[in-house]
């Protein structure tokens, strides 16, 4: 039994593109695979039992000092507390679990010094085939999302205009009802939830997810933007939310690979997304894609490992009523020092923003050092 929180497990750290003149043609698929785990899981025989009650409680901190270079005006140098979590969770049956975790959103202007509910959910567990949350957490979506940015491969997370637009409630979250199952390579989830936008309507969003891991699985409902060499990896994801008509979806990809004769870990990720009157960034609609690249030493130097990263990321923004469009360019440079895995890492990081038009934004340069530590 895992009570998953944040995408982890407390106890266990735990498009290619869909039809586009059809943006529901991926849910109803999705739905057909999700109604024969259902039969499948009820059919099984395992008895349910009662356990102990268990409560289990961790934390984690992400702070970083970063300079911010426009090509026109002054230069700032900023101290952050980028983000503040508390994670509750526990079991009450063998079945029954439960997640609550909150967030401190930062100092102004990327936060205003509040803290805010992340999840809260009621999770029912039959078997690896059958599981209903309910409540607030991340619904189906891109690998990005499901990671987060505590889990994310790099440290300069959620800036190209690609990862994680999918609209939500609270840093990625909605309120909702969702099934998931996984059944062996392949993981499906499909779910009702409720964002700003649909409060007080008759309007809900529809979100599903596929993925299939070619290679090793990943157990568990949220995802890791790499395991460090823990796994060898081949996976492909399509995830589709809409809401009265309007609809985003896209395509992931994560490989990673531990070289042999203790050759060190290599990693490669990348996603397509759309986002067409739905979420996005800065515009009515948007699509765009990246690709990551990493390879994490094998020798272990003082108390940890070093490892290079490098993305790009090209994202064209269009409006329906002006401004002209603009395309973003975002190219990324980082030297992790990973001391224990997700729990302590340090990040020297580079970010190169440029806009063709700068109407999304000015060009600019972001570079600085992270810190992340978790219990």
């Amino acid at each position: 039994m895992r009570t998953e929180i944040r995408g982890r497990t407390i106890l266990v750290p735990t498009t290619a593109r869909m039809h586009h003149s059809s943006p529901s043609h991926g849910l109803r698929c999705l739905s057909v695979v999700i109604l024969a785990g259902v039969i499948c899981a009820l059919s099984a025989t395992s008895a349910f039992a009662d356990i102990s009650p268990t409560v289990n409680v961790g934390a984690g901190v992400r702070t970083s000092f970063d300079v911010t270079d426009p090509s026109t005006g002054k230069t700032t140098e900023d101290t952050n507390l980028d983000s503040v979590r508390l994670y509750i969770s526990g079991s009450i049956t063998d079945q029954f679990s439960f997640m609550f975790n909150t967030e401190y959103k930062g100092s102004p202007p990327a936060g205003d010094n509040s803290v805010q509910v992340l999840d809260a959910a009621a999770q029912f567990h039959y078997s690896d085939q059958l599981n209903i949350w309910a409540g607030r957490f991340l619904p189906p979506s891109d690998r990005a999302n499901m990671y987060g940015p505590y889990y994310s491969n790099q440290w300069s997370v959620y800036n190209d205009g690609v990862q994680d637009g999918f609209p939500s409630t609270a840093t990625g979250r909605d309120n909702g009802v969702m099934y998931w199952g996984q059944f062996g390579m392949l993981k499906a989830s499909g779910g009702v939830f409720d964002i700003p936008g649909t409060v007080g309507t008759s309007n809900k969003v529809f979100a599903g997810r596929l993925q299939l891991d070619l290679w090793d699985p990943e157990a568990g409902y949220y995802l890791n933007g790499t395991y460090y060499g823990e796994k060898d990896l081949l996976a492909f994801g399509i995830a589709e939310q809409n809401s009265a008509g309007n609809n985003a979806y896209s395509g992931d990809f994560l490989f990673e690979k531990k070289l042999p004769s203790n050759g060190g870990v290599v990693t490669v990720e990348a996603e397509y997304a759309k986002y067409d009157h739905f979420g996005g960034y800065a515009a009515d609609e948007s699509n765009g894609w990246y690709g990551l690249a990493s390879y994490l030493f094998p020798q272990v130097i003082g108390i940890g490992k070093f490892q290079v990263l490098a993305k790009y990321a090209h994202t064209k923004y269009d409006f329906d009523a002006g401004p002209t469009d603009d395309t973003q360019k975002t190219k990324n440079f980082e030297l992790n020092y990973i001391i224990k895995d997700f729990k302590a890492r340090v990040s020297l990081y580079y970010v190169d923003f440029s806009y063709d038009h700068q109407v999304v934004a000015a060009d600019h340069k972001q570079y600085g050092i992270g810190l992340q530590l978790q219990l």
